[in-house]
């Protein structure tokens, strides 16, 4: 899946602002039960003291810009005015003054880079935070999670989404709070200063909000139109990229350009319009705001002249409108539009950012896989009279340990008596993939299943393994209902080998004892020699210590497959599932690899899904399937005498899928 550059949230000096969004957009994102709102409580939770801090910090960093806007009143009728015309004026009351001003300055400097430098903290740790409990969450997630997703949409939640909420945290929130307490305060100062100037502001910063959010309107659906088509253009990249042999290979070069400079072409224009629009807000604000400071130099400079007599008593208090109060007035005007266009971005900005918390709490909420077993997997000893103890060492002995109400706790040998009754099964309701399946596995048998593809072979092992629960019927192993086994206990005592190969990055004897972590060395050594994979592993750089590249791209698939092997080997497990385990094996390397197999196999109940008919010639028992039925069953020699579905599948020498 793609992943597609995030939006520019704020309009910078000169850039291009993004569309505003409607009035019920704003209200479903910033909605008391919106993911914003936990999102915010996820900090507070957190970092409470620190945000203490920040706010505090935040309120000195306000009031000190306030401040000195203030000062220029002092500064010019407290100081200058006085001053001039004296033939030797006394600076030093004016020095103290700025070096008063200086010190407030200066602590409104050292807030502003201490809430700064605190947010960058809280944003990064709370990203950590975020990122470490979708990872612990996702473990717990059920197999259907992420066969209902494309790996590359699971990954854009760790990184496109959660970085997301790393711009919103670090300068969105504290900025919004700045901003109101900006207005606030300098809207105060306003009124004190003058009430038919602070009118004049007000109209004027009412004119700026209605022109921004028109125009915001406007662009908001080119803007949408352009993030599709930047969509558009990163995944059919992405496809080329990655199918540039195919495309080399059917000399198809001169089409994928035609069709690259269509979309292109489309990007470009959406792009153009709405840039073209949206460039438009920053130029006609600043435009506006300039206006407003003109007329309202204009309304003050009448009222300081004595052009409205009924005027002089402008101020809360009755202070008179002087020279220095209109200068500070107009600084004041100056900061007064700025934070009410700040404000409304942030808020958008917060509420675009809601897509991200929205897929981040998305993946939070999806329920955990449900597990109540109680019964657990136990290394055991077998003591005078065959009575079983529990080892807590690896013996290679193991047991079913039943919790008992009224007596001791119960141990079942594990013996492999996998039996399926009557089960039907579906992935989705009203879309049934198994019907009426019943079989038994006894201790030490081979069962192998063949069929064409979406038979239903690997999902009669997702059922076994619990990645799926039934919906009718029951499947026991040693007579004991595998729902009240514990998942981990029961996994644990299977050993799988899937068709398709997952390796690490880590090296191959790494990858070896991912089967079983307290495996030593040797063990893994031991396991890559039975299934014949040794010999290539020692061809390796370092041998055994060579590092893998991602899910072992420098191997071959026949050689990743072998891993794959020798890491079920190495878990010695009880049962064993091989899902058409030797199907990207070459046929040289798969009968070396047989004995090992049938070493592997020997003595346990195994389960083989059968991509090559003569690799299940020796099965006890062959199941095959069709659509969901098992429609045979039997011996090999049995199934060839009833010349039905098997005879044709062997006679052919493959099997369909």
């Amino acid at each position: 899946m793609s992943a597609q550059p995030k939006m520019n949230m704020k309009g910078g000096r000169g850039g291009v602002r993004e569309p505003h969004m409607s009035r019920a957009e704003l209200k479903k994102s910033l909605g008391k039960d919106s993911t914003v709102w936990r999102l915010f409580g996820f900090i507070f939770k957190h970092y409470k003291f620190r945000f203490g801090i920040v706010l505090v910090c935040i309120v000195i960093s306000a009031l000190t810009t306030l401040a000195s806007s203030l000062f220029t009143r002092t500064l010019i009728d407290d100081y200058i005015t006085p001053m001039i015309g004296q033939a030797s004026p006394d600076f030093s009351p004016l020095a103290v003054a700025l070096l008063k001003l200086g010190a407030v300055l200066l602590a409104g400097v050292v807030a502003s880079y201490s809430y700064n430098l605190i947010m960058i903290f809280v944003g990064q740790g709370t990203m950590l935070k975020l990122r470490q409990s979708l990872f612990t969450h996702m473990e717990d997630l059920p197999l259907s999670y992420f066969d209902s997703r494309t790996h590359g949409d699971v990954m854009s939640v760790y990184t496109n989404d959660v970085d997301t909420l790393r711009q919103v945290i670090g300068s969105t929130i504290p900025n919004l709070f700045q901003s109101l307490i900006t207005l606030v305060s300098t809207f105060v100062s306003m009124v004190v200063l003058s009430m038919p100037l602070t009118l004049v502001s007000i109209l004027m910063a009412f004119l700026t909000v209605k022109v921004t959010t028109k125009l915001g309107k406007i662009s908001r659906g080119h803007f949408v139109e352009r993030q599709k088509n930047l969509g558009i253009v990163n995944g059919f990249i992405e496809e080329m990229v990655s199918g540039q042999r195919v495309v080399k290979v059917y000399c198809h070069e001169k089409k994928a350009v035609e069709d690259f400079s269509v979309i292109n072409e489309n990007l470009r224009s959406s792009a153009y319009n709405a840039n073209k629009i949206g460039s438009m807000v920053m130029p006609l604000n600043s435009n506006i705001g300039n206006i407003g400071y003109v007329l309202t130099a204009v309304v003050g400079a009448s009222i300081a002249l004595g052009g409205f007599t009924a005027w002089y008593m402008s101020g809360i208090g009755g202070a008179t409108l002087t020279l220095g109060t209109l200068v500070a007035f107009l600084t004041l005007q100056k900061n007064f539009t700025r934070p009410i266009s700040s404000i409304s971005n942030e808020i958008n900005s917060i509420a675009m950012a809601s897509a991200g918390t929205d897929r981040v709490y998305g993946l939070l909420d999806e329920p955990k896989e449900v597990d109540n077993g109680n019964v657990t997997l136990v290394n055991t000893n077998v003591s005078e009279g065959d009575l079983l103890t529990v080892s807590e060492k690896r013996t290679g002995s193991w047991a079913w340990k039943v919790p008992e109400r009224q007596s001791a706790d119960r141990l079942v040998p594990l013996k492999g008596l996998v039996s399926i009754k009557d089960v039907d099964f579906g992935y989705i309701p009203g879309k049934q993939v198994l019907f009426d399946i019943t079989l038994t596995a006894y201790p030490g048998q081979k069962i192998a299943f063949v069929g064409g593809t979406g038979a239903g072979k690997t999902t009669i092992t997702n059922l076994i393994n619990r990645f799926y629960e039934i919906q009718e019927g029951s499947i026991t192993y040693d007579g004991i209902e595998i729902r009240n086994i514990e998942k981990d206990s029961l996994r644990r005592s299977l050993g799988i080998v899937l068709q398709e190969t997952c390796l690490f990055s880590a090296s191959v004897l790494d990858n070896i004892r991912y089967g079983r972590l307290d495996a030593t060395d040797e063990e893994c050594i031991e396991a890559a020699k039975l299934v014949y994979a040794d010999s290539f592993i020692r061809r390796l750089p370092q041998g055994y210590n060579t590092v893998l590249s991602a899910d072992g791209g420098n191997l071959s698939q026949g050689e990743r497959q072998l891993l794959a092997i020798a890491r079920a080997a190495v878990a010695d497990p009880p049962v064993l599932i091989l899902d058409e385990a030797t199907s990207s094996i070459d046929t040289r390397t798969e009968k070396l690899i047989q004995k090992g197999m049938d070493s592997l196999m020997k003595g346990r109940t195994t389960f083989v899904i059968a991509h090559r008919l003569s690799t299940v010639q020796n099965a006890n028992y062959i199941m095959v399937m069709d659509h969901g039925h098992i429609i045979e069953r039997g011996r090999h020699d049995e199934l060839l005498a009833l010349k039905g579905k098997y005879y044709e599948l062997y006679t052919g020498n493959s099997i369909t899928g």
